[in-house]
């Protein structure tokens, strides 16, 4: 019975993965047709409602009390951050290079967990950590010509889903998933208008983007549900890893999709930053795999 749940949970978060890449990749495409903070009040607005009628039908309140709470607050301005970061570097980088870069995400909750929390990271962790971000810097290459400015907004967006994480864990456990999932989607209309404000030519909405936009809030939620169901069907040392599957799906997608070809770099850094992330995670005395279990059933 554990071998299968592990297997269904496994799966279950290969399809999460392989949904938020086509997410992004519809985001990516609807760009060209609207703005970006358009697609982030709708992405949001649609997403929100979906969460709003599970909330509806399993019959929990819509506003619980453990919502105006400092982590939640702080979890909606990180999901702000991180969500209009990531837009932007999806829109104006490779899709494969900002998915690499986010794949480092995991190291960043766990350093978080080492520093905020107190959890118990030993030396050979903390090396990894290291090379991860050594993987990092390859992919983004600071003061060399192929630097890429707007590559930032992919690290800045790293940055943001694993202070979203860390808060998460810090929220009342009383919060449902699918509550804590109206008010991820929530955090989007914000971080829209935010970004509307600031355009020279605001609100820049073509009818061509409709279905597009469809697509991310359909494949948006059902990757939600599915890695919520794979992070509670199977074994976080064995399910966690196929995390980073949505590299492999963004490598795809971005090279059919939008004629990429990454460098060499990017993929040995990718390798890296993924190697470092499966060696910790998959560590059966690490003090840190049950806290990235709870913070991961909402991550990006």
């Amino acid at each position: 019975m554990i071998r299968l749940d592990n297997t269904r949970g496994s799966l279950f978060m290969i399809l999460a993965m392989a949904a938020f890449s086509v997410e992004d990749m519809l985001f990516k495409l609807a760009a060209d047709y609207t703005s970006i903070g358009i697609l982030l009040i709708m992405f949001g607005l649609g997403g929100m409602s979906i969460f709003m009628v599970l909330t509806w039908r399993r019959r929990e309140t819509l506003v619980p009390l453990a919502i105006f709470s400092r982590p939640i607050f702080i979890r909606v301005a990180c999901e702000i951050t991180a969500r209009l970061c990531f837009a932007l570097a999806i829109t104006l980088t490779p899709l494969s290079s900002a998915s690499a870069i986010l794949q480092a995400t995991p190291l960043v909750v766990v350093l978080g967990a080492a520093l905020i929390f107190g959890e118990s990271v030993s030396v050979k962790r903390w090396l990894a950590i290291g090379i991860g971000f050594i993987g990092v810097l390859m992919i983004v290459r600071p003061g060399l010509d192929s630097f890429n400015a707007a590559s930032l907004f992919a690290v800045i967006s790293t940055l943001g889903f694993a202070g979203r994480d860390l808060a998460t864990r810090g929220a009342s456990s009383t919060i449902s998933n699918v509550q804590l999932g109206i008010y991820g989607f929530l955090a989007l209309i914000p971080a829209g208008i935010l970004f509307e404000l600031y355009q020279p030519a605001p609100f820049r909405f073509a009818s061509e983007a409709a279905w597009l936009i469809a697509g991310i809030v359909v494949f948006g939620v059902m990757a939600y549900n599915a890695l919520t169901i794979a992070m509670r069907k199977g074994a976080v040392s064995i399910v966690t890893p196929f995390r980073y599957t949505r590299l492999l799906f963004a490598l795809i997608l971005g090279v059919v999709v939008f004629n990429e070809t990454p460098d060499a770099m990017t993929l040995i850094g990718a390798s890296v930053i993924i190697l470092s992330g499966i060696y910790i995670l998959t560590q059966k005395d690490s003090n840190t795999v049950a806290p990235i279990t709870r913070l991961d059933i909402t991550s990006k």
